[in-house]
């Protein structure tokens, strides 16, 4: 079994923890390995799937180990989880309704129709979609794609597209459909934050951790992330409004919108004449993120809630399964009623209780200290915190109302983490003195307040051998302890951080596609936040844009910041140089893949004006850091 390197083992307190989850919860009841196994027809025979240059991107085999008794070093619980997700092939959902499980973070499922196969949410990346689809193809024919759905706006559910369909499908008039807002979101999210959060993705997921009982067993929502090419074909059918219907390729769908919950543009969807509920990402086999840990806006627990009540009342009545985009599908009227009402429950009571301790005047480490669910929302599998946490949503609905400050003044100016460590170990007697009483809470099994503590001496001295190994040693104990898959996978990527050096960021979602599908107003909101605004002080720049289409943009450089106008109203400053060109030419220059001086031998391009304003302006761009350093300064 692959290990990761420098792991150790539990220690005794760890062990204990995780033998008390054995006895706590019921490990007896079989029902979720049940539905999950429910309708298996086969899974691939060669379990590594590549990419053109013949790397791999996802490998089937890796969870195997899965299949054995759990060591000390996982707690139980997320050890069964792994075990559930990790299990792979075709599965039957329902007469003429299908799902590929296994193959990515997410699933693949497949309706079909009258002549070919409708495509509902089609994976994270190219090749594992194509895989998906060819093991779906091996087992019930050679049917052509006839459409695809995206559920929701994050990339899990878009990436994949350009593995089940083609230019040329497009080009035929195959529908893509997806909920109000899609678009903007997608390419948005990847785009602005999008390398931050495509860096803490890499820890959250620990797609680059070694797979095994030390090292990676799954992220709860699924295993990890699939490595291939991302991709995105835009949507041409959107869905605006509850009670919508669509059919293609003879597959009837009433929608329901639900924005705002799992994702800012999300959707349900009912199959009636397949009595079939499909529950995108907003009712899944565990507690789900109220804010993820890579980041994101924080979503509204309380609507949430509400969406879920409405989807039982809408569709609860006429359905004999509901399937999501992830886990396994629920089967009987009386058990999807029971699955929808307590995942409504888990997030009502969690907006709630929180609202009610900060009206208290509980902070939110407070409130999540002290938050603990209903006996009978614990004693259900599927609300476990194995992907979101209760510890961290509460700590999300306390920031999506009173904001990251806590009230205390004594809060509002901290030093910064590196400076406050220097000044923390300085009081505390020196880095030696601390590291002699941190080991002494280790070997108490106080591995909270070690890598607590130790974090200090780290960020006041990074060189500090001794100190970064204690503090990975204490990040390996809590991740080998934690239920939740994402709080492991940041702990274990955080232990190989400080033995090893910064692991990479494995999956890139700002690929040419989603680059693409940025509208000229998001191109240049990009461009501005990449404004090197101390370095731009003094710079007064202004570019016009004439646009072959007829639209006229006005971008001014002043005070340290990127602005745009449209048209040449007062608002916009007479130019410096004015360029008209085609708009391919316009986005090749704010990608980056055109530059100013080769603008003028364009043909159909004419300037007015000194075109070396225009690279002083693109000189004062900064570029990203994709690989920074998380547990290190």
């Amino acid at each position: 079994m692959t290990q990761d390197t420098g792991a150790g083992p539990a220690e005794p307190a760890i062990a204990r923890a995780n033998q008390e989850v054995l006895r706590r919860f019921p490990f007896d009841d079989d029902r979720d390995f049940e539905d999950a196994r429910h309708g298996f027809l086969g899974t691939a025979a060669e379990p590594l799937v590549r990419d053109e240059e013949g790397r791999t991107v996802w490998d089937l085999d890796a969870y195997g180990f899965l299949k054995g008794e759990c060591p000390d070093t996982a707690n139980p619980s997320l050890w069964r989880q792994g075990g559930l997700c990790a299990d792979h092939g075709l599965f039957e959902v329902t007469q003429g309704v299908y799902q590929v499980r296994g193959f990515d973070l997410s699933n693949m499922t497949l309706v079909e129709g009258e002549r070919g196969v409708f495509v509902i949410d089609p994976l994270l990346c190219a090749e594992t979609a194509a895989a998906a689809i060819a093991l779906y193809r091996a087992h019930r024919g050679g049917r052509s794609v006839t459409g695809v759905l995206y559920t929701h706006s994050h990339v899990d559910h878009f990436g994949g597209v350009r593995g089940v369909l083609s230019d040329e499908d497009i080009a035929r008039g195959v529908p893509v459909l997806a909920p109000e807002g899609f678009l903007e979101h997608a390419v948005s999210e990847n785009v602005y934050a999008g390398t931050a959060m495509a860096r803490r993705a890499a820890y959250m997921y620990g797609a680059a951790l070694a797979k095994g009982e030390r090292g990676q067993i799954g992220a709860g929502l699924g295993q990890t992330t699939a490595t291939g090419t991302v991709g995105l074909i835009p949507p041409n059918v959107h869905i605006t409004r509850t009670g919508q219907t669509e059919t293609v390729d003879g597959v009837r769908m009433v929608f329901q919108l639900t924005p705002g919950t799992e994702a800012p543009a999300e959707l349900n969807l009912h199959l009636p004449d397949r009595a079939a509920l499909c529950m995108a990402e907003n009712a899944t086999h565990n507690l789900h993120n109220l804010l993820t840990l890579r980041g994101a806006q924080v979503r509204d627990p309380r609507v949430w809630a509400r969406y879920l009540t409405e989807a039982v009342d809408l569709f609860a009545d006429t359905s004999d399964v509901a399937f999501a985009s992830h886990h396994w599908p629920v089967r009987g009227r009386d058990r999807i009623i029971a699955f929808l009402s307590e995942q409504r429950d888990l997030y009502a009571y969690l907006h709630d209780q929180t609202l009610r301790m900060l009206n208290q005047g509980l902070t939110a480490l407070e409130i999540a200290e002290r938050m603990e669910l209903p006996p009978a929302l614990e004693r259900a599998w599927h609300t476990h915190g194995y992907y979101g946490s209760v510890s961290h949503n509460t700590k999300a609905v306390y920031q999506r109302y009173l904001g990251w400050f806590d009230g205390n003044p004594a809060h509002l100016w901290e030093h910064p983490p590196a400076e406050s460590a220097r000044r923390y170990v300085d009081f505390m007697g020196g880095a030696a003195e601390v590291l002699r009483r941190a080991r002494q809470s280790y070997a108490e099994g106080d591995f909270r307040w070690v890598a607590q503590v130790v974090h200090h001496v780290v960020f006041a001295d990074p060189a500090n051998t001794e100190a970064r190994a204690l503090q990975a040693d204490a990040l390996e104990q809590l991740g080998y302890g934690s239920e939740n898959g994402t709080w492991r996978n940041f702990y274990l990527t955080g232990a190989h951080e400080l033995r090893h050096g910064p692991v990479g960021t494995p999956t890139a979602t700002n690929s040419p596609d989603l680059l693409a599908a940025l509208t000229l107003e998001q191109l240049l909101d990009a461009a501005a936040i990449r404004i090197d605004g101390p370095g731009s002080w003094d710079a007064d720049i202004t570019v016009r844009w004439r646009v072959t289409d007829g639209e006229v943009i006005t971008v001014r450089l002043r005070n340290g910041v990127l602005t745009h106008v449209t048209g040449t109203g007062p608002a916009a400053a007479e130019p410096d140089v004015e360029i008209a060109l085609g708009e391919a030419e316009l986005r090749g220059v704010l990608l980056g893949v055109l530059a100013p001086a080769d603008l003028a031998a364009r043909h159909g391009v004419e300037v007015t004006g000194d075109l070396g304003r225009l690279a002083e302006l693109l000189g004062h761009l900064d570029e990203p850091d994709p690989d920074f350093a998380v547990v290190t300064p």
